[in-house]
């Protein structure tokens, strides 16, 4: 485990749509010293940091795809923004090569390691971790968006001010049109309506993105009796434009999901998802009070409704996805002096104190 010292060095992991934003931040952190950059993409490998990111000066710092020249860097932490669990193998891979080091991790890409003991995380997606966690003596958290924050610590910080809770639902409602990342394949967004897409699979779809369930549950002191899904889709009567190309008349161009958690019958804890291409399309389903919010609704006593919306006012232009992704990878950042004070381990929202982004005011 890292000592503790007044300015955290650190390695990030990934220079994608999340990595590139928050190596933007750290450069400017009084907090965090950026000492290294590792990459998988062979093009990148040597290139400086500051070009890779497009912050129009160079940094020093050349990216590389060398772990251990990393590890040797000795840093306080790995800030991992590596791809999602479709690409399991190399994530645990490089986290657990920093973690028998003694280095911790804290990464947004494993979002089934959000509740680690979720029955569907396959064994050899966790036991590598514990043994890495146990042989150097460091701590690997994971957090994201989805789920994540939004669907873990702002639930169950109302749950806390209630008596009672009867359901809580925490739910993303965003216009994708925007957006470039994955949603064809993934939640067959611009796909004809007999397509199922990957996510429509219930055992899929909750481990990708169910686990805060559980993770709730084990919160509220209850056990499941089990955790469904359902899968909606609608259909766009006329072309519609977007980002990655045009949705066709016909073809999806909206989808919205949940995942349920059921205790004594009754559905309590669920997430909710409503992804749609264009704010007008799907005019039936769940809208927030502003356009791109996450929400959370607690039936209880009291009853409490919070949206939380992310944007830029810093003149970029950037949409809103990108100010929920940069928060996203904000969320694994600030949480490394957190970490780095923890016992060896597993590390879960739960385990965390307050973070109340030190060094954000300034």
């Amino acid at each position: 485990m890292a000592t503790d010292s007044s300015k955290k060095r650190i390695v990030v992991w990934g220079t994608g749509f999340v990595g590139t934003m928050v190596i933007a931040e750290i450069v400017k952190h009084p907090l965090f010293e950026l000492v290294g950059v590792g990459v998988s993409n062979p093009d990148k490998v040597g290139r400086d940091v500051g070009d890779i990111c497009g912050l129009g000066h160079s940094l020093g710092l050349a990216a590389t795809d060398d772990i251990d020249a990393l590890i040797a860097l000795k840093p306080d932490a790995l800030v991992h923004y590596g791809p999602t669990a479709a690409q399991a193998g190399a994530n645990i891979e490089t986290i657990t090569r920093f973690l028998r080091a003694g280095i911790d991790v804290c990464s947004t890409a494993m979002t089934p390691w959000v509740w680690p003991t979720m029955h569907l995380n396959p064994p050899d997606w966790i036991q590598p971790v514990t043994t890495a966690c146990e042989l150097g003596e460091s701590s690997c958290f994971t957090t994201g968006i989805d789920p994540g924050f939004a669907n873990d610590l702002f639930p169950m910080t109302l749950m806390g001010l209630c008596s009672e809770v009867r359901k809580v639902r925490a739910s993303e409602l965003l216009d994708y049109t925007d957006y470039t990342g994955d949603y064809d394949f993934e939640m067959g967004i611009g796909k004809s309506p007999d397509y199922k897409p990957l996510l429509e699979h219930p055992d899929i779809l909750i481990m990708a993105w169910g686990a805060t369930v559980p993770m709730i549950a084990h919160a509220a002191g209850i056990m499941l009796d089990e955790i469904t899904t359902t899968w909606d889709k609608w259909v766009t009567p006329t072309d519609r434009k977007a980002a990655k190309g045009v949705i066709e008349a016909g073809n999806v161009a909206a989808v919205r999901f949940t995942i349920n958690g059921v205790y004594r019958g009754e559905t309590r804890i669920q997430l909710e998802h409503v992804n749609r291409i264009g704010s007008d399309a799907a005019p039936d389903w769940p809208t927030g009070n502003q356009d791109d919010v996450y929400r959370v609704e607690i039936e209880g006593t009291p009853s409490i409704f919070q949206e939380t919306a992310f944007r830029f006012t810093d003149g970029s232009g950037r949409d809103a996805a990108a100010a929920g992704c940069l928060a996203t990878g904000l969320r694994a950042l600030n949480a490394v002096p957190a970490v780095n004070g923890l016992s060896p381990g597993w590390v879960t929202a739960l385990d965390l104190p307050l973070i109340p982004g030190k060094g954000t005011i300034r």
